[in-house]
């Protein structure tokens, strides 16, 4: 594949450079929207223009909603209302509130202006849904049918309509006041006689959203249930829309990014990294390191509180790194794993103590195996082969009690955070590494110096 876009990118440059636009048009006939809008923005600003304009209407609508948003709005910023008008026309109306909510005003303005009224009106509804909700990345263009309708009678109305939808395989069934009753696919449809009524052949066990859903429990149940489209309703159980699967996919892909990044201690953007400056870097990022570097300064408190005793204990310093990134890891093992199983609709909040009774369990035999391995470590490596005369057997006991209570603490920490943090309506990402490090490495130190103080006496 690599290769093979490489040759691809050459063979357009030189198409580019010899003005063969009949080729490049009939090259991009053959590709996919996604890769012609790859292809065009590697291109530049100021070949980009030049070559969307050579594509067919239908194809260039398609390409244009692939395309970064830097991307689309130099292209708006050059169209005339004409061509902006071709554009808008040819967008699904859930692309249009996309491409509107990217937008700067100004933009903004002329898209809606080119517009026609019936979906200048959809994009104001869809807009007024909460950011990230069910309502906010559904569609109206879906096929609505009447449970007394027959067969054909739905085969012909899906025919005059299946235009302007954005899907024809699933239909659903209302009655008159457009409550869902229903669903009948497009199959069941062309299988069925032609007067079977609707109602014969509907299935009733319709799974369904409403408006103010979170966009990540929709993209679960399309995960959990293997559908191609899913109804929203409102309050009242009327069907006012549907999303997609290929929406669906976007919201999973957004909100893994976005996981990921808070669970990195960065702040969430939507920019690709190469099209991110370092200054939009930078601000990403210091806002979190300086919380971080803050909050480690209670550890640097506490080895200062305990200096008299590292002084007369030196060889306690030496493993003060070890007992840290050990209860840091196994902290960070067990918040990203419940993390992962919140985002997924694995766990619940009512799950808290099952959470926390089969981590302490892991954390039981983890601590004991490591604490173990680490004893026998100690005495084979520092004590006999390094000649360490300090690391007597009592301070190796310190070190090891201190790692097995440190492991069990991590673990306990690193699997509640998270889902206190989802029952209070914080996303569960933001606790993730950073925040479990930063907090396990403090009790790991306080741990340490405890432990020394009852077996060393210090």
């Amino acid at each position: 594949m690599a290769e093979t876009s490489t040759i691809l990118a050459s063979t357009i440059e030189a198409l580019i450079e010899n003005k063969k636009y009949s080729t490049l048009k009939d090259i991009f006939v053959t590709m996919q929207p996604a890769d012609i809008a790859q292809t065009l923005g590697e291109l530049g600003e100021n070949r980009l223009p030049l070559m969307f304009r050579l594509l067919p209407k239908e194809l260039a609508a398609e390409t244009f909603i692939e395309m970064d948003p830097e991307e689309q709005e130099l292209l708006i910023r050059g169209f005339s209302d004409a061509e902006l008008k071709e554009v808008v026309d040819e967008l699904y109306v859930d692309d249009a509130v996309d491409l509107v909510e990217e937008m700067p005003a100004n933009v903004v303005k002329r898209i809606l202006k080119s517009a026609d009224p019936e979906m200048r009106r959809t994009i104001n509804e869809l807009l007024k849904y909460p950011e990230d909700s069910a309502g906010s990345i559904m569609t109206t263009e879906y096929v609505s049918l009447r449970p007394d309708m027959t067969a054909e009678d739905a085969i012909k109305r899906i025919r005059r309509g299946a235009v302007d939808k954005e899907t024809i395989y699933t239909c659903y069934v209302t009655d008159n006041n457009r409550k869902l009753i229903g669903y009948v696919t497009l199959k069941s449809l062309l299988l069925a006689g032609d007067e079977t009524e609707i109602t014969d052949i509907m299935g009733t066990d319709t799974i369904s959203v409403t408006t103010t859903d979170d966009q990540e429990e929709v993209a679960n149940a399309f995960s959990k249930y293997d559908l191609s489209a899913l109804p929203v309703v409102d309050k009242e159980s009327r069907l006012v829309g549907i999303v997609t699967v290929d929406d669906a996919i976007d919201v999973m892909e957004e909100e893994a990014t976005e996981d990921i990044e808070k669970m990195a201690a960065i702040t969430p953007t939507d920019k690709p990294y190469l099209k991110l400056t370092p200054f939009e870097i930078w601000k990403s990022r210091i806002p979190w390191l300086m919380l971080l570097m803050v909050s480690a300064t209670f550890t640097g408190l506490i080895i200062s509180s305990f200096e008299s005793a590292l002084a007369k204990w030196v060889a306690l310093t030496a493993f003060i790194p070890m007992l840290m990134d050990t209860g840091g890891n196994t902290g960070s093992q067990a918040s990203v794993t419940v993390i992962r199983a919140l985002s997924v609709g694995d766990l619940q909040f009512s799950d808290f103590f099952r959470v926390v009774w089969k981590e302490l369990r892991v954390a039981v035999l983890c601590a004991v195996s490591l604490a173990v391995v680490n004893f026998a470590k100690i005495q084979l490596v520092d004590v006999w082969l390094m000649g360490n005369a300090s690391v007597t057997v009592t301070v190796n006991l310190v070190i090891c009690v201190t790692l097995a209570f440190t492991i069990i603490c991590a673990k306990l920490v690193g699997c509640s955070l998270p889902l206190l943090a989802k029952k209070l309506g914080f996303d569960p990402a933001v606790m993730a590494s950073p925040f479990i490090t930063t907090i396990v490495d403090a009790l790991s130190l306080l741990i340490y110096f405890q432990v020394a103080r009852v077996l060393l006496g210090i």
